[in-house]
C-alpha cells in the first residue's frame, strides 16, 4: 500500500483541491481527482532526494500558530502602510545568514517568509548559507534579520535537524 500511496495526506489534499478548483463532483471529475491524487505523489516522490522528517511535532505546531499570528499582524501592518503616506514606506533587501542546513527546513523558512505579508524570499545562495529577503518596509536590517532567525529559523532547526 505504501508504494501506491507514498504520501496519503498529499493524495487527500490533491483530491480535495482538484474538486474545489473545478467546483463539481461529477463522476468524470471524481475519477480525474482520484487519478491525480495517486499519480502526483508518486511523481513527486521520485524528485525528492530525502524525505522530510519532522522531529518535534509540538514545536512545529507552535511554529504554525506563530506563523498564523504573524500573517494576521503583518496584514494589518501592510494595510496600514498602504493606506498611509507613501513616503513613509521604505522597501529594501536583507541577506539572512542561515544556520539551518536541512533542505526541507530551508524551504519551510523561505515559504514562511513569503507567506507573511510584507516580506518575500527572493534568492538562496548556491551554498544554501544565505537567503535574500525583500521587505515591503525595512527600517532596521539587523533587527529584521534577527527576528527572522529567532521567530522562524530557530524552531525550524529543532523540527528539521
Amino acid at each position: 500500500m505504501k508504494s501506491w500511496l507514498p504520501a496519503p495526506l498529499l493524495s487527500a489534499a490533491v483530491f480535495v483541491v482538484w474538486l474545489m478548483l473545478v467546483g463539481t463532483v461529477e463522476p468524470a471529475h471524481l475519477l480525474l481527482a482520484a487519478t491525480l491524487a495517486l499519480v502526483l505523489p508518486l511523481v513527486a516522490q521520485r524528485l525528492r532526494d530525502e524525505p522530510a522528517r519532522v522531529q518535534r511535532p509540538l514545536v512545529a505546531a507552535r511554529l504554525g500558530l506563530r506563523v498564523l499570528w504573524d500573517i494576521v499582524v503583518s496584514n494589518i501592518e501592510v494595510a496600514r502602510r498602504i493606506l498611509g503616506r507613501q513616503s513613509l514606506i521604505h522597501p529594501g533587501f536583507v541577506w539572512v545568514p542561515l544556520d539551518i542546513t536541512n533542505p526541507h527546513g530551508i524551504a519551510a523558512l523561505a515559504g514562511i517568509i513569503t507567506m507573511t505579508p510584507g516580506t518575500l524570499s527572493s534568492e538562496l545562495t548556491a551554498d544554501r548559507r544565505h537567503l535574500l529577503v525583500h521587505c515591503f518596509h525595512l527600517e532596521d536590517a539587523d533587527a529584521t534579520m534577527a527576528q527572522i532567525k529567532q521567530r522562524y529559523e530557530t524552531p525550524l532547526r529543532e523540527i528539521f535537524p
